[in-house]
């Protein structure tokens, strides 16, 4: 069983003991820690945060505990109940509240829960700021309210609603166009709320919805992160019922994936992708993805004219760099899309209209569109070592080593050569290097990581 302290907030799984996994004490902990913080941050007197969460079986306990430490801090909480990450993010601004809370684990298994802290513009908070938050729980400087300065719970359950209207709202999201397609489409909601928010969406764009997975009991029929091991029953449904594709996401919505009209997996690297040619084709602008997404997204941004940019990884991270490059889409290779013209966070909604719209426009079917993009093969592996080595010191060797190719050391270190690449990253919590290559071919792609793990270890033996 786990719990992990992390600058975005607390992560663990539910049961055991207080400070090894996310128990009662611990949401409340650190629900408290964000409420003192948030109260010097914003230097109000009165203050109101949102709370939503996923349909995870824990959800409604940690929001309870949740709301009820914020409560007691004299803070008012706008209760959305059962909602999504994207969701609870443009909510913030919305209802000008302080800051907001997501319970959720995103695409963790069903025994893990966790409360994703956000700041008064419904992003999530920067390193200094969850740093402060982490500060504040060790140290446990609690100074609750009394009786009478005690918040309010206020329940509103139609924001999943207005959501959608604001995604059917965006100048690049045309309904009429999207009914005029008569599209069906598969939809795997992971028995979580993303069963709730993307058929919705989808017939509200005149779309026919097969459901799969889309009752909200937490109880996910399978592994919840949209990988193509896990999505077996949702390719064959889309084969079965003749649908145009299918779409797949994670329990609380950021993530989104498609399945191509032949059964096969679109690529989670391709919805970026996908969705960016769309904008770029009506907007002339840059985009950004994380150092270790795809090199498709840098050829079709070049190819209408703008400039890419490489984040380090963490959406807070790609965020930034969005702000700083005037980037008009952006986002991560495990499928989330970062539309600024909606809001600075990953949106499976946005995404699933920007792809109808593209689909729309295209024509074709999804296959097709799919073998139209550069076609690029990823490789992700790792290496253990023993808990003595320096893991800092194998990285700069490397540098060194490949000192003459494009480097950067902006995220660990990555090698761009001119046919493929290699990224590596150490982990924060073992003594493990996380090798992410891509390449024109999986064979190719597999090789450089092969490569790399033997120099690693040559460099580690030493």
């Amino acid at each position: 069983m786990t719990l992990i302290k992390s600058i975005s907030g607390i992560r663990g799984t539910i049961g055991g003991k207080p400070g090894d996994n996310l128990t009662p004490i611990d949401a409340v902990k650190f629900a408290a820690a964000y409420g003192i913080w948030l109260k010097a941050y914003s230097k109000k007197d009165k203050l109101k945060v949102i709370i939503g969460r996923d349909a995870r079986i824990s959800g409604e306990m940690i929001q309870n505990l949740v709301v009820f430490t914020l409560v007691g801090l004299g803070i008012d909480v706008i209760d959305l109940d059962l909602s999504t990450t994207p969701t609870v993010e443009i909510a913030v601004p919305l209802e000008k509240a302080d800051g907001g809370i997501i319970l959720t684990a995103s695409h963790n298994p069903k025994q893990w829960n966790a409360l994703k802290l956000l700041n008064e513009k419904g992003e999530f908070l920067d390193a200094a700021q969850g740093a402060k938050i982490l500060e504040i729980a060790e140290q446990e400087d609690f100074d609750f309210s009394e009786v009478d300065d005690l918040g309010e719970i206020i329940k509103n359950d139609s924001y999943i609603d207005i959501h959608i209207d604001e995604v059917l709202n965006l100048s690049l999201v045309d309904a009429d166009v999207i009914r005029a397609a008569k599209f069906k489409v598969v939809v795997d909601g992971v028995n979580s709320t993303g069963g709730i928010a993307i058929p919705k969406l989808l017939r509200e764009l005149g779309v026919e919805v097969v459901e799969l997975y889309c009752d909200p009991t937490g109880h996910f029929p399978h592994n919840p992160e949209p990988l193509k091991e896990h999505l077996g029953d949702i390719c064959d449904l889309v084969l079965k019922e003749e649908a145009d594709f299918g779409v797949v996401v994670d329990p609380d919505v950021d993530r989104l994936a498609f399945i191509s009209n032949d059964g096969e997996m679109f690529g989670e690297e391709y919805t970026l992708v996908a969705c960016a040619d769309y904008v770029l084709g009506k907007t002339k602008g840059n985009t950004v993805s994380n150092l270790s997404s795809s090199r498709a997204l840098r050829d079709i941004t070049e190819k209408h004219g703008g400039t890419y940019e490489a984040s380090a990884v963490g959406e807070v991270n790609v965020v930034t760099k969005m702000k700083a490059n005037n980037a008009i889409i952006g986002g991560e290779g495990n499928g989330g899309i970062i539309y600024p013209d909606s809001h600075y966070g990953r949106d499976s909604l946005v995404g699933t209209a920007l792809f109808l719209m593209l689909m729309a426009e295209k024509g074709g079917t999804v296959a097709e569109l799919r073998a139209s993009y550069p076609s690029y093969f990823m490789s992700k592996k790792k290496i253990q070592l023993t808990p003595e080595l320096d893991v800092d010191a194998i990285l700069k060797t490397i540098e060194k080593q490949y000192k003459n190719e494009d480097i950067s050391t902006v995220d660990g270190v990555k090698i761009d050569f001119p046919e493929n690449w290699v990224h590596l990253r150490k982990s924060n919590t073992e003594p493990i290097i996380r090798i992410y290559t891509e390449a024109k071919s999986q064979r190719e792609a597999d090789a450089l990581a092969d490569r790399m793990i033997s120099e690693l270890k040559e460099i580690a033996e030493g």
